[in-house]
């Protein structure tokens, strides 16, 4: 077979991400049963019989390899607003987002079950990470808010707007990883949240109301 061939193309980029996946889910195995601070490179390697520059080639952070979704988390409300409907505006877009993540117990919303927020929790490196991971989410959508709505990039209301939004997101997914640790299965998480959610959306309902209607 040709190797530039569409089909040897399609191929290789399969492995890639079948190897990906692999080293990914080995990692994590690891992680959960050693701690993420005590599991090396290496021998993350020898779990998915790779080669050690391997491991690094696909994930050049080690926690790329605990927290493997970030880009998907970092765009998420970002692209909610982005591709609201016309008339809708941003909080009521991402409200309802949030909830139909809640009733699809979304991993990227926090129901990540106990093994993997245990790990995250026991780690003060990951701790850190997920912190700044909701920084860039909240950066993201500061910045597709401003260009939704016009604004001068020096204006501070998008901004303040994304803080608001993204301080929401940010206290029910720590609700989410609180009541997955305190032994809660993610059907009861997803009926408390889904009680509690729209309580806190509520509260940015005087400031939010109308900001930024599509």
């Amino acid at each position: 077979m040709d190797p530039n061939t569409p089909a040897a193309l399609g191929l290789r980029e399969t492995k890639k991400r079948e190897t990906r996946q692999l080293i990914s889910d080995r990692a994590t195995r690891l992680f959960i049963e050693r701690g993420f601070e005590r599991t090396t490179i290496a021998e993350i390697a020898d779990a998915a019989r790779v080669a050690k520059k391997t491991v690094t080639n696909y994930f050049p952070h080690k926690e790329d390899l605990a927290l493997d979704h970030q880009d998907e988390f970092v765009a998420a409300l970002a692209g909610t607003v982005a591709a609201r409907e016309p008339g809708e505006t941003p909080l009521t877009a991402l409200r309802g987002a949030f909830l139909a993540a809640v009733e699809a117990q979304d991993p990227v919303a926090g129901f990540a079950g106990p093994a993997f927020t245990r790990m995250i929790a026991d780690s003060p490196t990951l701790t850190a990470c997920l912190r700044g991971l909701h920084d860039r989410r909240e950066d993201a959508l500061a910045a597709v808010l401003a260009e939704s709505t016009a604004t001068p990039p020096d204006d501070i209301t998008p901004r303040t707007a994304a803080a608001l939004l993204g301080g929401v997101h940010r206290v029910l997914f720590t609700r989410i990883q609180e009541l997955t640790l305190a032994g809660h299965t993610n059907p009861e998480i997803a009926e408390v949240l889904a009680r509690e959610a729209p309580r806190a959306f509520d509260l940015l309902t005087p400031a939010l109301a109308d900001y930024g209607r599509s």
